[in-house]
């Protein structure tokens, strides 16, 4: 296990209008804001149609299960890192009667808005956070 101690840095808000994907409109805020390294700390809004996969094996690398469809769910969050200057985001919707999401793909339009909320973490380099096979995974961590 490694672990990061820092202060969160500046705090942005995105707002995502109706009919826009949600992982562009992340990828661009991120890329024009020049966000290097962030948590997600929060999404909420709806949708109205859906793209996330899920980790569908026990090897590493893992396979992958993709769920694509169309219909009006709400967004119960979205979380995540950005990961030198990486989106590595889940999502997660609710309709009537179902609970579901995963890793956020192209394809989540906007119903109604999405607001996104990211903590900059500039005293760390979380860049290689999500790689599987352990190797030194930055500075200022113990």
């Amino acid at each position: 296990m490694r672990t990061a101690t820092t202060a969160l840095g500046t705090v942005h808000g995105l707002r995502v209008e109706p009919g826009e994907d949600i992982l562009l409109s992340l990828q661009s805020a991120v890329s024009r804001l020049n966000i290097h390294n962030a948590a997600i700390l929060s999404g909420a809004g709806s949708v109205s149609s859906y793209h996330y996969h899920v980790v569908s094996s026990d090897e590493l690398p893992p396979e992958n299960a993709f769920m694509r469809g169309k219909g009006t769910f709400d967004i119960l969050n979205v979380s995540g890192m950005v990961l030198g200057g990486r989106v590595h985001a889940h999502i997660s919707f609710c309709g009537e009667g179902s609970a579901f999401g995963g890793h956020l793909e192209e394809g989540c339009r906007v119903l109604t808005f999405c607001s996104i909320w990211l903590a900059e973490v500039p005293d760390v380099d979380i860049a290689e956070w999500d790689d599987p096979t352990g190797r030194d995974i930055g500075k200022s961590q113990s």
